[in-house]
């Protein structure tokens, strides 16, 4: 019987097998041509969506308004701006986005690594050195031929999407702010705060 029985599970699980290899799946929901399409409409508008640190401030103290930190939770839970909100870019979903900004009229003000400079440890910058030619190959050389920075931050997806998800009111800070001054205030962790103090020589 056991015999039998073992000959049914080969039988059956060769055929499972074969119908697995003859399916055949619909084309992912993926398409970069909308996706550029909504970049070039958002890079209109955006650019008149730009703030100041000042402006920035005075904004977020409005109602109906939120800074909303799309970092990761580790980065958002060691140190974040004062009274930021946060959800992780790779979370964006209709139903996340909806939880904390129920309101697609509600005011956003966006901010991201590339905003803050002096402490690279919790804001890293999303910048990179690319060869805009082939590079020249020199023996023993260590220059490098024909760069150029590349900004990879995370400000300019996290706009695009958020305007993608139905929000309008959508402003971004535009200056590279240090971390040391006195008019931007930050939380941190409790656990992360004497490390996060040293490496960036603050005081509490």
């Amino acid at each position: 019987m056991k015999f039998y029985l073992k000959i049914l599970l080969l039988v059956w699980f060769c055929i499972s097998k074969v119908d697995a290899q003859n399916i055949t799946y619909p084309r992912s929901e993926v398409n970069f041509d909308d996706y550029l399409d909504l970049v070039l409409e958002v890079k209109e508008i955006r650019k008149d969506r730009l703030l100041s640190l000042d402006d920035f401030l005075e904004f977020s103290k409005d109602e109906n308004t939120v800074i909303l930190d799309t970092r990761s939770k580790a980065a958002y839970n060691a140190i974040h701006v004062k009274g930021a909100l946060n959800l992780p870019f790779p979370d964006f979903t209709t139903q996340n986005l909806r939880k904390i900004i129920p309101d697609a009229n509600t005011r956003i003000l966006i901010y991201c690594n590339n905003n803050i400079k002096g402490d690279q440890i919790n804001f890293a910058s999303k910048t990179i050195e690319v060869n805009a030619k082939p590079k020249v190959y020199v023996p023993n050389s260590t220059v490098r031929h024909n760069s150029k920075l590349l900004s990879l931050a995370l400000n300019v997806p996290t706009y695009i999407n958020l305007y993608g998800y139905g929000y309008r009111n959508i402003y971004e800070l535009d200056e590279f702010v240090d971390i040391k001054d006195d008019r931007i205030e930050f939380e941190l962790a409790r656990k992360a705060r004497i490390a996060t103090l040293k490496s960036i020589n603050l005081k509490e």
